[in-house]
């Protein structure tokens, strides 16, 4: 497992590289690619064993007897996050960004309010204003630079119409691990306003030393009936190209619901996926995790030591993820120039914080999940692009 190595990904069909100058103008020849959420690492060898078997094996039919992969996924959940999983419960959707889709498909009516907790994951407003929902933006609270939830504020936003909670936890782009107590909040605000609770957990695995994640279905018995899972292997093993990941879904009911949508709508895995997923969810890969993470946290703390030297920058407190959320309000810069500056003068392409809903005007979201010599050419360009304000 070598992160440092540097893996050039021009002309693999990389949307995180090859789109970089197309959408952002950042140039090909030297610059560098922090939006899209996916690691220039190669994934643990069991992986690429998995594909490679299916390649000597040379027939690329119908994928069949899920109960090795099930198991595997419920291996996983029980000794990475102590959270007991069945094999009924488990659906396998084409990704996640699929998952919510099916979810607000199955679980609400076009009209509905869908609350999201923003800023937060973009896709999940596309999907909800696609499919005739409406977005209900409840804002974070930002309290000193690190993100908070804010319940009486949100429920004096109800309005009775809202079917649906998303939460996205470990939160992106905050990069919050919610606390138990936080955790209970958000169930009790579910339970008070008779939402399904859909908690996207994309991230659970790539947490930070020192912080525990909690799954939502260890946290509240009482909201089983209300409660949908989703987890995937795909940003843990940097495997995002498969398009897999799974819903999970305690209670039966709720459970035939969304059997009855992934029917309707033809909806089956892609096998690539589920090999995948069945070599990842093995010790050798949490070997891998453990490593990545320790490489991770070592990006993460050039990153914010660097910001933190740049006057009127402040990156969020990072609990989880690879994404740094950098504040550029302090700057005193519009949203147009402090981007001008990262985009065409440090020539590095990043996501925009708009994109993330109410709260995100002043941000831009870096993807660190890269070599550490690429990040320390990137701190560099970003020193000198704000030189005039050291």
């Amino acid at each position: 497992m070598n992160f440092d190595e540097v893996i050039n990904r021009f002309g693999t069909h990389s949307v995180k590289w090859d789109m970089m100058e197309p959408i952002y103008g950042v140039p090909a020849k030297d610059g560098i690619a922090m939006w899209v959420a996916d690691m220039d690492f190669r994934p643990p060898q069991c992986v690429a064993d998995a594909i490679t078997k299916m390649q000597d094996q040379g027939i690329y039919g119908y994928y069949g007897d899920e109960a090795p992969y099930k198991d595997a996924i419920c291996w996983w959940m029980e000794n990475r996050h102590g959270w007991k999983v069945t094999a009924p419960e488990i659906f396998t959707t084409h990704g996640l960004v699929n998952g919510t889709a099916v979810c607000v498909d199955a679980f609400s009516k076009p009209g509905d309010g869908i609350v999201l907790m923003t800023p937060v994951y973009h896709a999940f407003a596309r999907v909800i204003k696609a499919a005739g929902r409406e977005v209900v933006e409840c804002e974070l609270a930002n309290k000193n630079g690190r993100y908070e939830m804010d319940f009486d504020a949100w429920d004096a936003q109800m309005k009775g119409h809202e079917s649906m909670l998303i939460l996205c936890s470990p939160h992106n782009p905050g990069g919050r691990v919610w606390t138990r107590k936080e955790l209970q909040g958000v169930a009790e605000f579910a339970k008070r306003h008779d939402l399904i609770l859909v908690s996207d957990e994309i991230h659970h695995d790539l947490v930070f030393p020192g912080v525990k994640h909690t799954p939502m279905t260890l946290v509240d018995p009482s909201i089983m009936d209300r409660l949908v899972m989703m987890t995937a292997t795909t940003k843990t093993f940097n495997i995002a190209g498969s398009h897999s990941g799974n819903v999970i879904i305690p209670d039966p009911d709720l459970r035939a619901r969304f059997a009855g949508r992934m029917a309707a709508l033809g909806l089956s895995p892609n096998s690539f996926g589920l090999y995948m997923a069945e070599a990842a969810y093995t010790p050798e890969g949490a070997e891998w995790v453990d490593a990545l993470i320790t490489y991770l946290d070592g990006n993460r703390q050039l990153l914010d030591a660097a910001i933190a030297d740049i006057p009127g920058l402040a990156s969020m407190p990072m609990e989880a993820t690879y994404l740094g959320w950098v504040d550029f309000s302090g700057t005193g810069m519009a949203r147009e120039e402090f981007t001008k500056r990262v985009e065409k003068d440090a020539r590095i392409a990043v996501n925009h914080g708009p994109t993330f809903g109410k709260g995100g005007e002043n941000f831009l979201r870096f993807n660190f999940a890269t070599p550490r010599s690429v990040v320390q050419t990137a701190v560099e360009r970003l020193a000198e692009a704000f030189k005039d304000l050291q």
